[in-house]
């Protein structure tokens, strides 16, 4: 379990978030969603203690993210969206060097997870394409074996076909001892596969919830017709897509991007209607 509590941290004089609580438990893939600059790379960065917060503290089990302990290095894996790599190495070398740390490394499961995207481990990273690079990384992050898996904007590069391989290994490898978050701007990528959804801004943790907690306050109305009360509408082929208060508890799908423009047009309503979660 990683807990968050009331965080605080800026760059000099600068605030990015102010008395952020949240907490990471097992078994979930979290999206972290925001747009550029609002601080999910450096919650990240909190998280796996490459950054020390000004106010409150980031735990996970129980120990201070910020001292870095073996014991919690070990356990947790963290794939920037920019890497610095050895040109001349090849992701069989840059894994074998990496997975010395890792006491669950598998080089199976990194054979494995190449094979299945059709990807050659002797082939040098400078010879890749930058989508190339990207799948290789996810390949090599996720062979380690660790309870915390940190991901930060992973679908960035890749083709529409591989943002669909990227997917369907993650949503495969998660289990109930493992904690996922994806930090993205790229909202669309990642529907259908993150749960539950954070979504940041400068103003703070603006919605924390699960899919199911965000379809019993929220209904994604997809009839044609333009809505008065909506939060958000969308206009589609055919009509629109509306985004309104659940009043009648009806079911429906959640439509990410359009969640994701109805909570920052309406902030201080979606933390209300929240608020018991937040």
């Amino acid at each position: 379990m990683i807990e968050i509590k009331k965080l605080s941290f800026s760059y000099k004089h600068c605030p990015v978030f102010d008395n952020v609580d949240l907490e990471f438990g097992p078994g979930n893939i979290y999206g972290l969603l925001g747009e550029n600059g609002v601080g999910k790379t450096t919650l990240l960065k909190v998280i796996c203690g490459l950054q020390r917060a000004q106010k409150g503290e980031c735990l996970a089990d129980g120990v201070k993210t910020e001292d870095r302990a073996p014991s919690f290095l070990k356990d947790i894996v963290f794939l920037p969206d920019d890497v610095s790599l050895p040109l001349d190495a090849t992701p069989e070398k840059y894994v074998g060097e990496m997975g010395v740390f890792y006491p669950n490394y598998s080089y199976g499961v990194f054979e494995d997870l190449m094979s299945e995207l059709n990807m050659d481990s002797s082939l040098k990273f400078k010879e890749m394409s930058f989508g190339m690079v990207k799948k290789s990384l996810l390949c090599c992050a996720l062979s380690m074996g660790t309870k915390y898996v940190l991901l930060d904007e992973p679908t960035n590069g890749l083709d529409i076909p591989s943002k669909a391989d990227f997917r369907r290994i993650l949503s495969k490898r998660a289990d109930e001892n493992t904690t996922i978050i994806i930090s993205t701007h790229q909202v669309k990528d990642v529907e259908n596969l993150i749960d539950p959804i954070i979504i940041i801004s400068k103003d703070g943790v603006l919605l924390n919830a699960t899919v199911e907690e965000i379809t019993k306050n929220l209904y994604f109305d997809y009839s044609g017709s333009f809505k008065e009360n909506a939060l958000y509408s969308e206009m589609m082929p055919g009509g629109y897509l509306n985004v309104v208060p659940n009043e009648n508890g009806e079911e429906s799908n959640v439509n990410i991007e359009a969640l994701f423009n109805a909570v920052l047009r309406n902030k201080d309503m979606v933390k209300k209607m929240f608020s018991s979660k937040n």
